[in-house]
């Protein structure tokens, strides 16, 4: 019923031109072509593949280093540590609307208060296009990093303390050892880390509609000026939800459903992994 049926029947809906009030017309692969050539729609996947980028790329290496570092060298209150640094994951979206609305207001933010106190110019983070999309990596990099470091922790607690000995034995360095011994036994954690990361910056909806919601009329569109944290998930929302075109949201999601697929299959053909 509820695991099932929902991605079937919608599948069936995305050859409909359907608005929930009149009777559902079958166009065939009508709504994939709209797609397929909607600028809106690739303006959406290319944020969220530029959010991959930057907020995945720099989010899971500060996390391998900082898990490194942790298991290295933090032999007391590791529990605490993990605690605060996982708080974030497991936060509201309204509590990190607070936090960040008092973060980046444009005249009253404690950013821009910083910036004022050192002689800086103030930036109107929620307002414009580069500084919004700065706003949302900073956002992603601070509520998912923790997690990455737990996934990180757990994937150096299966390498055998034994090698760093023999290493350090032959004389290899921290940094060596790093670079020679944790990340090749860490590929499939990394693999892991990825791939889910992937999956989940596609899938991303709350953040950036937090942020555009904070930003009020300020953003200037759907997604902020010129579109600047549109999502694809938000834009399929959008279409479903307020101009009511369930077909058409139902085929744009199956589209997204495809370039998951091939992304994490391509993931998995980088890193070598055929378990």
């Amino acid at each position: 019923v509820f695991g099932i049926f929902p991605p079937l029947y919608s599948l069936y809906l995305s050859f409909f031109k359907w608005n929930f009030l009149t009777e559902a017309e079958f166009i065939s692969l009508g709504n994939y072509n709209h797609v397929l050539k909607d600028d809106l729609f690739w303006k959406a996947i290319s944020n969220n593949i530029f959010f991959i980028l930057t907020a995945t790329v720099i989010g899971l290496s500060m996390a391998i280093i900082i898990a490194a570092l942790v298991d290295t060298y933090m032999w007391w209150g590791r529990s605490t540590f993990m605690a605060v640094y996982l708080s974030p994951t497991i936060t509201s979206t309204i509590a990190i609307s607070i936090v960040f609305s008092v973060l980046y207001g444009t005249r009253s933010g404690l950013i821009n208060a910083g910036l004022k106190a050192l002689g800086l110019p103030t930036v109107r983070w929620l307002a414009e296009a580069g500084p919004l999309r700065v706003a949302l990596i900073i956002l992603l990099i601070w509520r998912w990093l923790g997690l990455n470091i737990l996934y990180g922790l757990s994937g150096l607690q299966s390498i055998p303390p034994e090698l760093y000995e023999a290493a350090k034995v032959d004389g290899a360095t921290g940094l060596r050892s790093f670079f020679y011994i944790t990340l090749p036994l860490l590929r499939r954690t990394i693999l892991f880390m990825v791939v889910i990361s992937v999956i989940g910056m596609f899938q991303l909806f709350g953040e950036p509609a937090v942020l555009t919601q904070i930003s009020g009329t300020l953003t200037g569109g759907l997604g902020g000026r010129d579109n600047a944290i549109l999502t694809v998930v938000m834009l399929i929302l959008y279409n479903g939800f307020s101009r009511l075109r369930f077909g058409y949201a139902a085929s744009m999601s199956y589209v997204l459903f495809m370039v998951i697929l091939v992304l994490s299959l391509i993931n998995l053909r980088l890193f070598g992994e055929r378990e």
